[in-house]
């Protein structure tokens, strides 16, 4: 029996589950990787400082995100290694054989060139969304929903 892993991720958070054959989910861990110190994002991620902008005189309208810098690009590149050696090691030991991976765009394009050749071959599906904040019946449900999409 195939047995099917599940990475949703973004660039500061993933979660890797196990599929069920009747699609159940088991959280098998969970990554986080703070970049408070790269992007200007204070402990729980509130924006604060250069990352994000006041308008007008008494800065209250708003926030305004600044652009990616190349400091978030590297830190998402860090974290996006550890998530590929993390399957890289996994599938060398035969701990799943399907992967789907469930990102954000950005972490997609880091994530899935430096997967291993055998995590590569292991690859069902890829789809861009970030599921990364919901739980139980919600993230199974946005899980099924995802995976069912047409290549």
């Amino acid at each position: 029996m195939e047995k099917t892993w599940i990475l949703i991720a973004n660039g500061e958070r993933a979660r890797c589950f196990e599929r069920a054959p009747d699609h159940a989910l088991t959280e098998l861990t969970d990554f986080v990787f703070p970049r408070a110190s790269l992007t200007g994002r204070a402990e729980g991620g509130d924006l604060t400082g250069a990352a994000a902008k006041g308008h007008g005189r008494t800065a209250h309208a708003g926030t305004q995100l600044e652009p990616r810098t190349q400091a978030d690009d590297k830190a998402e590149a860090t974290f996006a290694r550890q998530l590929a050696d993390y399957l890289n090691e996994s599938v060398a030991t035969q701990r799943y054989s399907a992967l789907a991976l469930i990102a954000s765009s950005q972490m997609l394009g880091v994530l899935k060139p430096i997967l291993s050749v055998a995590a590569q071959k292991t690859l069902r599906r890829s789809v861009i969304g970030d599921l990364t904040q919901f739980t139980g019946p919600e993230l199974k449900k946005r899980v099924d929903r995802a995976l069912a999409l047409p290549d």
